[in-house]
């Protein structure tokens, strides 16, 4: 082991996490996801993305501005005072930088899942 495999699992516990809970939202609100939008420093990892669109066999779209929280915020702010006249006209703004398509298939999902889930319950109460 070396800090590359470290590094890699933390990238990879990153997915798992977000793949576990769309699963708790599809189960609790019977909708599936159709697309996974991402931003945040993170986003700028190709590596993650993939995995995650691989991982939940959902297409993860990255936009080109990757700090929208903060653009988020601007926006309300524009419409709020009247610089945009509705949300249909600021969603006309967001532009898609890159998308990543799953290739993996059902099995692979399933299987890594599994070991995720599996690994997740051994560390439990570990410190004690």
């Amino acid at each position: 082991t070396n800090k590359y495999h470290i590094i890699r699992a933390t990238i990879e516990s990153m997915a798992y996490q977000v793949a576990d809970i769309i699963g708790l939202m599809e189960q609790s609100t019977g909708i599936k996801v159709p697309t996974l939008s991402v931003d945040g420093g993170a986003s700028a990892n190709n590596l993650l993305l993939q995995f995650q669109a691989d991982i939940t066999g959902i297409s993860v779209e990255r936009p080109c501005c990757i700090e929208t929280t903060a653009l988020g915020a601007a926006y309300l702010c524009g419409l709020s005072t009247g610089v945009y006249s509705s949300t249909e006209e600021i969603k006309a703004y967001r532009k898609t930088q890159a998308t990543f398509n799953p290739l993996e298939n059902e099995e692979f999902r399933e299987k890594k899942m599994e070991l995720w889930h599996k690994a997740a319950a051994r560390s439990l109460n570990w410190a004690k």
